[in-house]
């Protein structure tokens, strides 16, 4: 439960951000934290209760936020999407592209629906969001001397973990295609960053039908150790936000202290 002090700070004032995969963990938890932060928040997200919920307790805290049901895999949605929100609220100067799936299992298996169901939300709908939202990321960035790109990658685009093959490539995609963005829009006052967390306690593991991962995801628990939560992941978010224009931390690893990899 995340026990901090609502609006602790202002910081966001102004800034309008858009979080897709919004409506549980991560996804929720960086949406309250941003407009705890002041932002303007658009919560994207295939499930309209979870979001109408979401809206209902960020303005009860004395937050903005604007719920559109969107799936990302679909391009035209996005855009209209995109569209809404700029006629809403205005121009996003911070998008916080966090809709995804992992669903782990030996290459043997030929799951190929869920290759093909990682490949279609953490890449294809990662590049829809970013194709729709990047004009007004460059666009808010010239008026305001600032915007920022955050792409949820994760520890699996580095480390070598079994049966995660599949999900590790579209992670590893996410966070090289990030460090290609920033260079090409850091001259444009876009910033880019690539977040890389650990084992976060979120819906993905319920997703998880791997007989393999799932004992490992058990043997962690008994261990003791300690996962990350979606709020500390969120609190990243608005750290690297509200980081002064010229700051720009391009790839961040976020680690339970006890996860030895």
């Amino acid at each position: 439960m995340n026990t901090r002090p609502a609006m602790p700070d202002q910081s966001l004032n102004g800034r309008i951000a858009v979080v897709t995969g919004a409506s549980s963990g991560i996804g929720q938890a960086t949406a309250e934290r941003l407009a705890a932060m002041g932002a303007h928040v658009a919560v994207l997200a295939r499930r309209a209760d979870r979001l109408g919920s979401l809206v209902d307790r960020i303005e009860k805290e004395g937050g903005r936020a604007l719920a559109i049901t969107v799936d990302v895999t679909d391009a035209a949605a996005v855009q209209s999407a995109a569209d809404r929100v700029a006629e809403d609220l205005g121009d996003a100067d911070l998008l916080v592209n966090n809709a995804g799936v992992m669903l782990p299992a030996p290459i043997e298996e030929r799951a190929a629906d869920q290759w093909q169901q990682q490949v279609d939300l953490n890449i294809t709908g990662l590049m829809n969001v970013i194709g729709a939202f990047t004009p007004q990321l460059v666009r808010a960035a010239q008026e305001r001397g600032v915007a920022d790109l955050v792409n949820m990658s994760s520890i699996a685009a580095q480390n070598i973990f079994p049966n995660f093959a599949v999900y590790s490539g579209t992670k590893a995609f996410v966070t090289h295609l990030s460090r290609h963005l920033r260079v090409e829009l850091g001259p444009k006052n876009v910033r880019v960053s690539a977040l890389e967390p650990g084992i976060v306690g979120t819906e993905l593991q319920s997703h998880v039908t791997d007989e393999g991962t799932l004992q490992w995801l058990a043997d962690s628990k008994e261990s003791g150790m300690e996962w990350l939560t979606p709020e500390d992941i969120a609190d990243v978010v608005g750290f690297l936000a509200a980081l002064p224009p010229r700051v720009n931390l391009q790839q961040v690893t976020i680690m339970p202290t006890a996860q030895p990899s």
